[in-house]
This record gives C-alpha cells, sequence and structure tokens, in this order.
C-alpha cells in the first residue's frame, strides 16, 4: 500500500511529466546549485583564460622559433650564393655581355656546384630560360615563363624580377629531387646584370615546418593536458562539495527530526495539559455545581411529597445553582476560543480578556487599542489574542504585579502588541533577559512559535522592575479597511497610534 502522500506526488511526478513542467527545486537542490555553479562557471572561465592565453603564448614562441629557423637558413643561402659568385668571378668579372665562351665556363662550373641531397644552383635568363640545373636535367633550355606552383605562386617570374632589383629571397612549393616530393622551398636570388641572369639556390624548409608542427602539436597536447587537470580537479571538488552537501542535509534532517520530535512531544504535552485544565474545570466548577443542583432539586422534590412551605426556596436554590454552571460553561467556551473575536475583532476581545483578567486577580489594569475593525487577518487576530491570554496568565502566576497595561496599535510596518506589568520582572539564570537567549518556559515557546509563523518578531524586556512583552506582526497580515467603516474619530484615532 503506497501512503497517500507518497501517491500524490507520485500522480504529480506523472502529470507534470506529461505537461512538460517539473516540480520544485527543494531546499538541498537549491542550495548544491548555489554551491557548485558560481564553481562551475568560475572553472569554465579560468579554462578559457588559461587555453587562450597558453595558446597565445605559444604560438608567440612557435612563430618565433620558425623565424630564427627561418632565418638560419636564409643566411646559409647567402653563404651559398656568395661561394657560387666567388667560383665564377673569375670568368663573369673579366668576361663581354656577348662572351659565350664564358658563359659556357660559368654554366659548367655552377652545374658542378651540387651540395646535400637536395641542394644545387639554378640560372635563369631574364627571359625565363632555364640554363642551369643539375638536378633537374629536364628544366634546361627551356622557357618556363609563367610557371607556378601549385597554390598559384609565381615561381620564374618573381625569380626574375628579384634578379632585376638585385637580390632577395622567395618562398614557393617545389619538387625535391631526391624524394620527388613536393615541399616549400626559400631561395635567395642575385642579378648577374652584365649577362642578364638570375642566378640563385634554394633549400627545403620542410624540416622548419615539422618542427613548428611538431611545437604545436605538443603545445595542444599540455593544452589538453591542462583541461584534464582542471576537469579532475572542477570534479573532485564538486564532489566535495556534494559530499559536504549530503553529510550537511542528513545533519540538517537529523537537528529538524529531532525538533520535530520535541515540537510533538511539546504539542501533545501542550493537549494534554489543556484537557487537564479543562477536566479540573469540569470536575471543579461544573460538576460540582451540578451535584449542588441535582441535591436542591431532590430537596425540593421531598418537600413537595411531604406539603413543605420550603419546596420553593429549594427550587430557587437550584435554579440559581443552574445559573451559575451556565455562566462557568460560558467562560470556559470564552476560555477555549472567545465568540467575542470573530463577532467583533480583536479589540474588543481583548477589551474583555484585560476586564476579565482585573476582576478575577485584582490587578489594575489599562487597555488601550486603535481601530483594528477589519484590518488584522484571523490567523494574526488568533496569535495575538492567545500571546495576548499566555501573557496575562505569567503575570498573573509568577510577577507579583499590582498594575498590567495592555496596548495593541498599527503602525507603518504592521500591528503590535505590547504586555507591560510593574512585578519583579524576568532575569534567567545566566543573569540575562529573555530575549538575550532562547526562552526555556512553555508559554514563553508558544508565543514565539506562533509570532514565528506569521514571520514576525517577539521581544521580551525582562529586569526587576517589571517586564514587557512585544509581539509585531508584520504588514502583510494587515487587510485594507472596508469602505465607510471607519468613522473621522476612529480614524484620527488610528492615525495617531501608527
Amino acid at each position: 500500500m503506497v501512503p497517500l502522500w507518497e501517491a500524490e506526488a507520485l500522480q504529480f511526478d506523472d502529470d507534470s511529466a506529461r505537461r512538460g513542467i517539473w516540480p520544485p527545486l527543494t531546499y538541498a537542490q537549491k542550495l548544491f546549485l548555489l554551491a557548485t555553479l558560481p564553481l562551475v562557471l568560475a572553472v569554465a572561465a579560468i579554462s578559457i583564460v588559461v587555453a587562450v592565453q597558453s595558446r597565445s603564448l605559444a604560438e608567440s614562441e612557435i612563430r618565433e622559433l620558425e623565424t630564427r629557423l627561418t632565418e638560419a637558413k636564409k643566411r646559409e643561402l647567402e653563404n651559398y650564393v656568395a661561394l657560387a659568385r666567388t667560383a665564377i668571378s673569375k670568368d663573369y668579372g673579366r668576361a663581354l655581355p656577348d662572351d659565350e665562351a664564358a658563359k659556357e665556363k660559368v654554366i659548367q662550373t655552377l652545374a658542378a656546384m651540387i651540395y646535400g641531397q637536395d641542394g644545387y644552383f639554378f640560372v635563369y635568363d631574364y627571359d625565363g630560360t632555364n640554363l642551369v640545373a643539375p638536378r633537374q636535367t629536364e628544366l634546361i633550355n627551356t622557357n618556363w615563363a609563367g610557371l607556378t606552383d601549385a597554390s598559384g605562386t609565381p615561381i620564374v617570374d618573381e625569380l626574375i624580377a628579384i634578379a632585376r632589383r638585385g637580390t632577395g629571397y622567395h618562398s614557393y612549393v617545389w619538387t625535391k629531387p631526391s624524394t620527388g616530393e613536393e615541399a616549400q622551398m626559400v631561395t635567395y636570388v642575385v642579378g648577374l646584370q652584365d649577362w642578364q641572369w638570375a642566378l640563385g639556390t634554394g633549400i627545403f624548409i620542410d624540416d622548419v615546418l615539422a618542427t613548428v608542427a611538431s611545437a604545436r602539436a605538443v603545445t595542444e597536447a599540455r593544452v589538453q593536458e591542462t583541461f584534464v587537470w582542471i576537469a579532475v580537479i572542477t570534479m573532485a571538488a564538486l564532489l566535495l562539495v556534494f559530499l559536504s552537501g549530503v553529510g550537511l542535509n542528513i545533519r540538517e534532517r537529523r537537528l529538524a527530526d529531532a525538533k520535530l520530535k520535541a515540537l510533538t512531544q511539546r504539542i501533545f504535552d501542550t493537549q494534554e495539559e489543556e484537557r487537564g485544565r479543562v477536566a479540573r474545570e469540569l470536575h471543579d466548577s461544573i460538576s460540582q455545581i451540578l451535584v449542588g443542583v441535582r441535591y436542591a432539586l431532590e430537596l425540593a422534590r421531598r418537600r413537595l411529597r411531604t406539603g413543605d412551605d420550603r419546596a420553593e426556596a429549594s427550587l430557587d436554590s437550584g435554579i440559581d445553582a443552574l445559573g451559575g454552571a451556565i455562566q462557568e460553561v460560558r467562560r470556559i467556551s470564552r476560555d477555549l476560543r472567545p465568540g467575542v473575536l470573530d463577532d467583533l475583532g480583536l479589540g474588543p476581545a481583548l477589551q474583555s480578556l484585560v476586564e476579565e483578567f482585573g476582576e478575577r486577580t485584582g490587578i489594575e489594569t489599562e487597555f488601550e487599542t486603535a481601530v483594528f475593525r477589519n484590518r488584522l487577518d484571523q490567523e494574526a487576530k488568533i496569535a495575538l489574542y492567545r500571546i495576548a491570554q499566555e501573557a496575562l496568565t505569567n503575570v498573573e502566576r509568577h510577577s507579583g504585579a499590582t498594575r498590567v497595561s495592555v496596548r495593541i496599535f498599527g503602525h507603518t510596518s504592521g500591528a503590535t502588541l505590547r504586555v507591560a506589568d510593574n512585578g519583579h520582572g524576568i532575569i534567567t539564570p545566566t543573569g540575562r533577559a529573555p530575549h538575550d537567549e532562547p526562552a526555556q518556559g512553555l508559554g514563553l515557546r508558544n508565543m514565539q512559535e506562533r509570532i514565528e509563523r506569521l514571520n514576525g518578531t517577539l521581544r521580551i524586556f525582562g529586569a526587576r522592575d517589571g517586564t514587557v512583552i512585544e509581539a509585531q506582526v508584520p504588514l502583510s497580515h494587515m487587510l485594507p479597511p472596508e469602505s465607510g467603516s471607519d468613522t473621522p474619530r476612529d480614524a484620527e484615532t488610528e492615525r495617531k497610534s501608527a
């Protein structure tokens, strides 16, 4: 058998799921989200910043590395070209522009100058015809003007243009003689202006690009590793928060269960105390009065049978006693729930309570109120009335006061009930006033719990010359006045009181 509340919860979940509406978050879930959401957002922001900064710094270092390696290659090319010019200077320096023998000798010298696996010198005339290419002889004596690489970068035309300007570098994709595969190449070209030749050599930088790619891969791996560590730390922190929340929730639940048990026990004790009080009231007053009525009526019956003239007096005595019993029933009923509170409102109910208290105890009483007709809701009226009732009971039993005043008034923050006496006051065993530490008496706890249910405040000022109890309910328990319900005089009284 599923309990009713569980069945209702399951029904709510099913209906909500069908409608796409989910039940509201619990306090524990809200607390967990409140603790984890800023942590997750902070970790995400830190991760993004770390990734961006790491990649930016690594990219800067990689670009610097690539620049250094490329510059080293370029200096190497300059040295090669300088050696080539030294090798041909004897023939080129003394030859005329149309000296074909000198040109042939220079071509043979440059063709013989090869180095490494792919290194060689090339020569193009300014018309685009290749004259020297010892490792790629298929290029010789062919005009390559307009030649471009796979990406559309001009090759021969740009080399000739650089040679016409003097010297310079050019980078393009070229086939490696050793492997037959295309790779990025950097060339250095000088112009032999007397013969209208472009002399140069090149070096493949695929090793530089591989080094740069490897550095980028290492950087990316480090960034990924950093992300993994951040994720591990985040999960550990979330797990710690979760476990802490679970522990806190379990502890709070245990405390709540203990408080609930204590509250339930206090409720049972209060019910039993109230039942005992009502039982004593019925036994000590109503029961005795009714027994007296019974004896009076039995006596009247016997006197009527014997013709005794005192039968009428016995009936009168029984009727008077019965009237007293009716008054006692009304008093007990009024103590349990005063009808004037529902019929006339809080002010008249408190006034009746104070007057009856003064008549019963002989303590001088004073009551002051502003207009509260239709202003307080039912829950607030009952709570303030019970607090006043409990406060007067404490005054009667414990204070030894000779004067007590009760005041109820409204203000911009709500309504306040103030009960003050001139008794010996309330001082706790620690020497502090009751509002400085938790109340120990059942009556004070009842007052505190009643006012807390209204989101109000209860303050108790105790000293040796009297005690003041102030109970304040918030403005949310004040109802708007009914139109025309207050006379001008009442409105003025309420305004002054506020």
